[in-house]
């Protein structure tokens, strides 16, 4: 499916990376003492407050474009946005869930290690100690979601190893291993059970309070619980990648390369999955160009870790969906749209989930965030936020 596909150029790697920085840069009036919603409404994102799982990769986006151009005035809205996530985890405002590190990573681990803000890193480090309180045993591992001593909620979902990098950061900056040791823990549970067999990934996985053991697995956001979610696969190849980075576990490596050939099977001819990939082609159905540009990014996360023929396999399959994403999907009228990326889905129902009906066929933050951290990682040697 992928092969034959033109590569993004670096000219056109350049081309992009500017668009985005010059739409980041018009938002920072709208965006610097509210926040961007998950997603916008016909294409255009509303302001919210800072009390949403996603508030973290809009000042992931501006942090992008200060490294991009050095520009101060990036600098000054991120900092605005540090103070609000300072009063938000040291208030306890909506941090009842797994997400600490999709919204802290990118907003305040990412702006400490490039400027050394203080409050970025004592909220970071507040933030991880937050998701310490969501560790389940037996079972090892994080619950997602809602009140920690009910049964219904004993659940972990594929999203969250991209939290884990939160606490490998916070181990490396307190010299607690505790933080790591949690880390560790979940993701080995996540490897045993949330991959099948074939390399597709449940979403969600039900875990039993007495033996630790996986009682089963369903979906929340997919179209059915056998089904494949596009952006949890996504979660699942860039996740694995990422946690190869932290540990050096071949176990990670392995995991990688089961769930990424079941994704590329699954793509339809211009490389952007519809939001459930039981849909393939010859469908109505939305497509999630947000999972595409978070795989280009597992891709080229992983390409740094392998030896040099399979790095560059990577590296060319990166480029391949980015040309689709940059070419058929970029948002590049400011008149059309404040996001990025056009065409993604958080959340449709189906007869078969339990989701709430919204973001369909919109720009979302993180797929706005990740297209332009790929950019980022083809136009230059990038150090990881995560």
């Amino acid at each position: 499916m992928i092969d034959g596909k033109p590569e993004l150029s670096a000219l056109e790697i350049s081309r992009a990376l500017d668009i985005a920085v010059e739409q980041v840069r018009r938002n920072l009036a709208q965006f610097t003492h509210t926040c961007q919603n998950h997603t916008s409404v016909n294409n255009f994102y509303p302001t919210c407050e800072n009390d949403q799982w996603t508030t973290g990769f809009w000042p992931g986006m501006i942090w992008l474009a200060y490294e991009h151009t050095k520009d101060e005035a990036f600098v000054a809205s991120g900092n605005v946005l540090i103070d609000s996530f300072l009063h938000r985890i040291e208030n306890k405002i909506a941090v009842d869930h797994h997400d600490m590190g999709f919204l802290y990573t990118p907003a305040c681990v990412a702006p400490y290690n490039l400027t050394g803000n203080e409050d970025a890193r004592k909220a970071a480090i507040l933030a991880a100690d937050q998701l310490l309180s969501r560790f389940q045993r037996p079972g090892d591992f994080l619950q997602a979601w809602g009140s920690m001593d009910t049964p219904q909620n004993y659940r972990y979902i594929i999203d969250c190893l991209m939290n884990l990098p939160l606490l490998y950061w916070s181990s490396d900056q307190t010299g607690d291993e505790t933080y790591r040791e949690i880390a560790l823990l979940h993701a080995t549970t996540t490897l045993r059970y949330s991959i099948r067999e074939d390399g597709s990934t449940f979403h969600t996985v039900f875990m039993d309070r007495k033996t630790g053991e996986m009682i089963r697995g369903e979906t929340c956001q997919g179209y059915s619980d056998d089904s494949f979610w596009a952006r949890g696969q996504a979660w699942a190849i860039y996740g694995t990648a990422i946690n190869y980075r932290h540990t050096g576990d071949p176990a990670f490596i392995d995991a990688f390369q089961r769930t990424l050939p079941f994704y590329l099977s699954k793509l339809p001819d211009d490389l952007i999955p519809y939001w459930d990939m039981i849909f393939t082609s010859g469908t109505e159905e939305p497509r999630d160009s947000s999972s595409a540009s978070i795989v280009a990014c597992g891709l080229l996360e992983m390409a740094e870790h392998v030896e040099e023929t399979e790095a560059a396999t990577y590296q060319s399959m990166a480029k391949k969906m980015m040309k689709s994403l940059v070419g058929n999907y970029s948002a590049t009228d400011p008149a059309v749209s404040n996001g990025l990326v056009l065409h993604a889905t958080y959340s449709k129902k189906s007869p078969y989930n339990t989701c709430t009906p919204e973001g369909v066929d919109e720009c979302a933050s993180w797929g706005d965030y990740f297209y332009m951290e790929a950019l980022m990682r083809l136009h230059k040697k990038w150090n990881s936020y995560w």
